[in-house]
């Protein structure tokens, strides 16, 4: 039973989250999350306008809770900031075990869209990504990594983006864990560079 206090617009998304979640944006039709959603076409229109805006708007409500179970799962793992790191990457393997695992959503739509590079829902989540790769950046930065913090935040977004990819095609967890192992040695590396070249810095502490 659909919940009749619910906002249109969530509910609009909510359906649209599913259906594109299930069968990706290309094969999902506006009649048929207008249908899930127990609404008219017309009144789809009305808070959208258009599938495209609907699509950008679906990859923007999904862009902080994103980032925000990824900074959760960093707090919550033990060890230092190298080990907290590839705890995300632990946890999405854990996810990746799922059945309904589908990957990375930002990803997959950017896929279905190589054709139109400049599609609103490429530029939601396109932000999205360089969201998650400064907060990487600034949490490299706290733990001493210097000028390094933001390169080593790109490198280990492109550990990430690239084992969401590999996964997904070979349907193999353990690769995300292999990842997760290099992540700790490249922070581990890094960070003791940076400390090394600090340490030659005259009146360094």
């Amino acid at each position: 039973m659909r919940d009749s206090s619910q906002p249109t617009r969530e509910r609009i998304l909510q359906a649209a989250g599913k259906l594109f979640h299930r069968d990706g944006i290309r094969a999902i039709s506006v009649d048929a999350i207008a249908e899930k959603a127990g609404i008219t076409k017309r009144t789809l229109y009305y808070h959208f306008r258009s599938k495209d805006d609907l699509i950008a708007a679906h990859l923007q409500a999904r862009g902080e809770p994103n980032l925000a179970l990824f900074k959760r799962w960093f707090e919550e793992t033990e060890g230092d900031v190298a080990e907290k790191a590839a705890g995300i990457f632990r946890q999405l393997a854990q996810s990746a075990r799922s059945a309904k695992w589908k990957g990375c959503g930002f990803l997959r739509t950017s896929v279905e869209l190589i054709n139109l590079p400049g599609h609103p829902a490429l530029v939601v989540a396109r932000a999205h990504k360089k969201r998650v790769e400064d907060w990487l950046g600034s949490v490299f930065m706290e733990a001493g990594a210097g000028n390094d913090a933001q390169p080593l935040a790109r490198q280990v977004m492109l550990l990430l983006d690239g084992s969401f990819a590999v996964v997904l095609l070979h349907r193999d967890p353990s690769y995300m864990e292999t990842a997760a192992d290099a992540v700790i040695r490249l922070i581990a590396e890094r960070l003791s560079d940076a400390r090394a070249n600090a340490s030659r810095i005259p009146g360094a502490a």
